[in-house]
């Protein structure tokens, strides 16, 4: 009986140990438990703070957006996916007009923007102003599936006037610089032209002189239509008429004209032709013209006395080259970057357009001139021009009638050879050595 007691003793004490064991467990998982709903909670209420400031950032974006959007001088336009305005701003309201929300844009665009021909991104308002329509395409509206486009509307009627301004003010620059450019290319030869008529009346000259004076006159005065037309053709397209002309007579209008100023002092001209090639394919006009302004200057620069260097060497079968040297007081090293611009000049009563024509017209035979000056030394302005027109060659094997010109063109020997003969510039093809004249 004590056994059986002392049995049961022992397993109820075992019993209160094993609950006592799973109490304390028990108590320390709701420890645990209640340290983790401690911090579920505190990363609920930070996850709830950031969301909270998340939210208060996007609205002010948004309000910032918004007032950005209301603030752009263009007009904004939001369409959906079915090309219906869902949102624009009070700019694109006060060009396209109302009603605008829930319009479709196609007919927003027959209502309210009127075609411009020539430009397809530009289109005129009903109030007269011009606008730049630029689309921005797959534009997610609301969702990421619901996608549109964003039409900005950018007013460019000032930016337009301004440009047809500078337009207008160019083409006058142009002309007026035309117009200059003529000026400064007739006033010397209607200058020869005055000199030579204010002798007309002179009643001690007699009837060959006076023959001679008004064919002088003459020649001065077609001069002056050749040169108007070749300026007038170079203005137009960049480009002068060339025809073939010899060199040798080109020289001999140089010292003809240039011994009119030189014959008053004590100026040597000296001429030095080493040119095989006696016939040019240019502008003998427009060649002279540059040349004679370059003379005029070397004139100017050595005043009552002095020397003028003209000398003329073949680089090769197509090159040419006219050194025009003086030895004058020189040109000062910062001027030589600025001799060739239009309208500068160091003269009081020049135009500042004679070497800028002389570059024009030489770029206009596809060649380059250089000045070299060294201060005391004089000046050397040097034309490389590839202008030597070459001799027909007739191709062989049943081609005898046809020549090839320099450009590559096959044309009818015998009708070339004929235009030829009936201009008298165009009789000589023989080919002349070195030859020298001083004046």
């Amino acid at each position: 009986m004590n056994t059986q007691k002392k049995h049961k003793t022992e397993q109820l004490t075992d019993a209160f140990r094993i609950f006592n064991e799973l109490s304390q467990n028990l108590s320390v998982s709701y420890q645990g438990l209640e340290e983790q709903v401690a911090k579920l909670h505190g990363e609920l209420a930070f996850a709830h703070s950031e969301r909270l400031k998340t939210l208060e950032e996007k609205e002010k974006l948004a309000s910032r957006l918004e007032k950005i959007l209301a603030a752009l001088p263009a007009g904004v336009i939001v369409l959906d996916v079915d090309g219906k305005v869902v949102d624009c701003n009070a700019v694109a309201t006060d060009f396209l007009g109302e009603p605008l929300i829930g319009q479709n844009w196609f007919d927003v665009v027959a209502r309210s923007l009127i075609p411009i021909v020539g430009n397809p991104h530009e289109r005129q308002l009903s109030n007269g102003k011009r606008v730049n329509m630029t689309i921005s395409r797959d534009v997610a509206c609301h969702a990421p599936s619901d996608s549109g486009q964003i039409i900005l509307l950018s007013d460019v009627s000032e930016m337009r006037n301004l440009q047809d301004m500078l337009n207008q003010q160019k083409q006058l620059s142009a002309m007026g610089e035309m117009v200059a450019s003529m000026a400064h290319q007739v006033r010397t030869p209607l200058a020869t032209a005055i000199l030579y008529a204010s002798q007309m009346s002179n009643p001690a000259l007699d009837n060959e002189k006076r023959l001679r004076f008004s064919q002088k006159i003459l020649e001065r005065l077609h001069y002056l239509e050749r040169q108007v037309n070749d300026m007038l053709i170079f203005a137009k397209d960049g480009r002068l008429a060339m025809e073939t002309f010899s060199l040798a007579e080109l020289l001999t209008h140089l010292r003809e004209t240039v011994k009119e100023y030189t014959d008053t002092g004590e100026i040597d001209l000296l001429i030095t032709n080493d040119a095989q090639d006696d016939m040019m394919l240019g502008n003998e006009n427009a060649l002279r013209g540059a040349l004679l302004n370059l003379l005029n200057n070397a004139v100017d620069a050595v005043g009552q006395s002095g020397c003028i260097h003209i000398s003329v060497v073949q680089l090769d079968s197509s090159r040419l080259r006219i050194v025009i040297k003086d030895d004058g007081p020189g040109i000062e090293q910062e001027l030589k970057q600025r001799i060739f611009e239009p309208f500068f000049t160091t003269k009081t009563h020049g135009t500042g357009l004679g070497l800028a024509v002389v570059d024009s017209v030489v770029q206009a035979h596809g060649g380059h001139v250089q000045v070299d000056s060294v201060k005391g030394q004089g000046a050397t302005f040097s034309l490389v021009l590839p202008c030597i027109h070459q001799v027909l060659s007739l191709l062989p094997g049943g081609f005898s009638h046809q020549a090839i010109l320099p450009d590559g063109l096959r044309v009818n020997a015998n009708l070339f050879q004929s235009d030829l003969s009936g201009k008298k510039h165009h009789q000589s093809y023989s080919q002349r050595g070195a030859s020298h004249e001083t004046v």
